[in-house]
């Protein structure tokens, strides 16, 4: 038909794939909570429609207040919001919870798409960069103020989509090196941060040892690491000690072994590396998982949804939902670069920066290669906030590409 030309049928169809493989394996952790995400993804697809539906250019000039919209609802949490495990991030209506910060990422997204799409941008411009950076570090700074550790890695996003669009690598690379500092004070042991700048250092100089502004550009890097090494070797107890104790002992689990904190920290962890591994090559088969009909992980349709697809449908399955992860990934990106319209392109890197860091992080952390932060899994975590949220950012990007592949521009 006609009005279907421009329509992404690859990237749509490996939306509603992950979709309804999540809302299975959801059913088999809790039918009821299969049931609710059905719901959840039936009015997600509702909104969807709605958004093809309407003008091409509507989240373009609404941007702002969407961004405003988003801010608020974070603020609002501070005297109106409901502590959830731990964490005061969440509206609570009756039965009916909500967590803004996941609609505050797509008004984050649009702003900046919308700002930097603009005809006085230009990031070689300190006055543009700072007023970028803003956009990006004023929802960041409410979401640390809250604070969720994990939402606030996703801002990180935002400076993928920056560098894109042509942010220095320098100051790209100090960003990185700053989040490093921060996740190793945190997380890792000082030693490996150490040791990556002294390999960039290393490589530096061999490519480029006939050069002496690049000498010293090791030299410099040599430095930064030795520093490092020295301030974080001092810094991370210190942090550590000061974190709340179930946070620290979060980040001790990854070089002490779940088992030493099985009955607290480390319990959710154990169970997860239990499932995934008892599912072996091909799984023990759809809701004959053990562990899973057992209970034994909690917040499993939630957080730790990864390990029941572990466990059911074994090593193969769970290839193929990280193959369709990336293959999806790989596709917005790949359309977000031959858009013609420079807001399309931006939102389009967002939104697949965010789907990126949303799903490194969730794997890593039920596999015990990062600390649990409490981050979703893109469509496939049980939540009517996250679903929905990333339904929209979805529903946006299709449409500008929709819409992109129908000008007469």
């Amino acid at each position: 038909m006609k009005w279907t030309q421009g329509l992404d049928r690859t990237g749509i169809g490996l939306y509603f794939v992950i979709c309804l493989f999540a809302i299975a394996n959801i059913y088999s952790v809790d039918p009821s909570l299969g049931i609710k995400q059905m719901v959840f993804f039936g009015i997600s697809l509702v909104v969807g429609i709605g958004i093809f539906l309407s003008r091409s250019n509507f989240f373009e000039n609404l941007s702002s207040i969407f961004y405003i919209l988003g801010v608020l609802l974070l603020i609002g949490l501070f005297p109106f919001g409901t502590e959830i495990l731990g964490q005061k991030n969440w509206y609570k209506f009756g039965s009916i919870t909500m967590q803004p910060v996941e609609f505050a990422k797509i008004g984050t997204a649009l702003m900046l798409a919308n700002y930097v799409s603009g005809p006085d941008f230009n990031i070689k411009d300190k006055r543009s960069l700072r007023g970028a950076l803003i956009i990006v570090l004023i929802p960041a700074i409410v979401v640390l103020a809250i604070p969720d550790v994990g939402s606030l890695l996703v801002f990180g996003a935002f400076f993928i989509a920056l560098y894109r669009e042509g942010l220095s690598g320098w100051f790209f690379g100090v960003i990185g090196i700053v989040a490093a500092v921060f996740l190793t004070a945190i997380a890792v042991p000082a030693q490996y941060v150490a040791l990556g700048i002294l390999l960039i250092a290393l490589i530096v100089w061999l490519l480029n040892r006939r050069h002496i502004h690049w000498n010293i550009v090791s030299i410099g890097l040599t430095i930064l690491a030795l520093g490092s090494l020295i301030a974080l070797a001092f810094a991370t107890p210190v942090v550590l000690e000061k974190l709340p104790k179930h946070q620290r002992e979060r980040i001790e689990v990854l070089y002490k072994g779940e088992k030493a904190f099985r009955d607290t920290s480390g319990y959710n962890l154990l169970y997860s590396k239990t499932a995934i591994g008892s599912g072996g090559l091909t799984g023990k088969g759809y809701q004959q998982g053990s562990v899973t009909q057992g209970k034994f992980v909690p917040e499993q349709e939630t957080d730790y949804i990864f390990c029941t697809v572990g466990e059911e449908w074994g090593f193969l399955g769970s290839s193929v939902l990280v193959l369709l992860y990336a293959f999806y990934i790989a596709r917005i990106y790949f359309l977000s670069e031959n858009l013609k319209t420079s807001f399309g392109r931006i939102f389009g890197y967002c939104f697949a920066s965010i789907l990126l860091i949303h799903f490194g992080i969730n794997i890593g952390m039920v596999m015990g290669l990062f600390p649990t932060v409490g981050i979703p899994l893109p469509y496939f975590s049980y939540g009517g906030s996250s679903l929905l949220a990333f339904s929209i950012m979805t529903a946006i990007f299709f449409k500008l590409n929709y819409s992109d592949k129908n000008s007469l521009v």
